[in-house]
């Protein structure tokens, strides 16, 4: 089951809205690993795809993910940022993971 704050949910329906996007649901993709763990994307799509489970964490919309994104995604917040340094958007965080040797653990 994904976790998502309350402001990213409002976030993303406003997303849908702004898109046309209404009645979508998000899909997130594992798109890499870095010094700072799993890094992931994301879609609208309308329904699961092939393989792909449909999670209701979200009160407005379907998420949709694959088993490997599943296992990276455990864990994980999925928060609405409003930051000055790196802007206004969605961040997908691990409290869990502190970062790696090789970059210091510095990372974020």
């Amino acid at each position: 089951m994904v976790n998502i704050t309350p402001e990213a949910e409002k976030f993303i329906d406003e997303l849908m809205e702004k898109n046309g996007k209404v009645g979508s649901g998000i899909r997130i993709y594992l798109s890499g690993y870095a010094c700072s763990g799993p890094q992931f994307g994301m879609s609208f799509q309308q329904g699961a795809g092939e393989g792909e489970t449909t999670d209701n964490s979200s009160q407005s919309f379907e998420i949709y993910y694959d088993s490997e994104t599943g296992e990276a995604l455990k864990d994980c917040v999925i928060e609405f940022v409003d930051d000055p340094n790196f802007g206004t958007g969605l961040s997908i965080s691990n409290p869990n993971f502190s970062g790696c040797s090789s970059c210091g653990g510095g990372c974020h």
